[in-house]
């Protein structure tokens, strides 16, 4: 079973793998075959489409990351493989968007081939490689799943890895977040379709940051209180200007 625990979460982690470097494409307008701006169809009511596919994204990402799903959802998924099989869901729901979206072509901005596009590009880049470094700055392989199947194989226990502050982690206590806020509106060309998944994703990240937050503080305790209460959820150096 230990062999089959590995290879389910193995098989996650690629369709992960695969779901996010589509999302750099995908968001980035870059060699993928759908972006988010192109094709351009025709289709009535795309925005409520596009509405309803970020969330059922948003819905799944955040009812089973909750604690008390988990605990009734390891009465069917082994332990093991929760965490994979949250990853494998968050993929497909992703991949899922990727699927249905339908483009909003119509210019917000366009300064491509500016200066300013320049930077906007660099900056969107900088936003995907500040959450890729953040999950590695924690736990990577223990965030996808495939820590908690290596443990059981070995017969260790499955705790979490406890609280630390690293890097990122020292200036916003959410930098996986902000990487995404970041890449998700540094854009040259922004559309309204790309405005609408900018405004859409970035309330759901505000939303589910605070839920996050909740449980956190449940599960660390007063360490992450007093986490909260020195480092800013997003934006760094909130709290010095505003101690200031």
């Amino acid at each position: 079973m230990q062999s089959v625990y590995r290879a389910y979460s193995g098989a996650a982690y690629l369709l992960f793998l695969v779901a996010f470097l589509y999302a750099v494409g995908f968001v980035g307008n870059i060699a993928v075959p759908k972006s988010i701006d192109a094709p351009t169809v025709d289709t009535p009511f795309a925005w409520l489409v596009d509405a309803l596919l970020l969330g059922v994204f948003a819905i799944q990402h955040s009812v089973m990351a909750r604690p008390g799903f988990k605990r009734r959802w390891t009465r069917i998924v082994p332990e093991p493989i929760e965490r994979a099989t949250y990853v494998l869901f968050s993929s497909l729901a992703l991949i899922a968007v990727f699927a249905g979206w339908q483009p909003l072509p119509l210019p917000v901005w366009d300064l491509r081939g500016t200066a300013g596009g320049s930077v906007l590009t660099a900056v969107f880049v900088i936003g995907w490689l500040v959450v890729l470094l953040s999950t590695f700055m924690i736990s990577h392989f223990e965030l996808f799943g495939l820590t908690q199947a290596w443990r059981r194989a070995r017969a260790q226990p499955l705790d979490a890895s406890p609280f630390r502050e690293v890097l990122f982690y020292r200036f916003v206590r959410h930098p996986i977040m902000l990487g995404f806020l970041i890449a998700f509106w540094a854009t040259p060309f922004m559309s309204q379709g790309h405005l609408l998944f900018a405004a859409l994703t970035t309330g759901y990240i505000l939303v589910g940051v605070r839920l996050e937050e909740r449980d956190l503080m449940q599960h660390i305790g007063r360490q992450y209180v007093h986490y909260r209460a020195r480092v800013p959820a997003l934006i760094p150096f909130v709290h010095r200007r505003a101690q200031r």
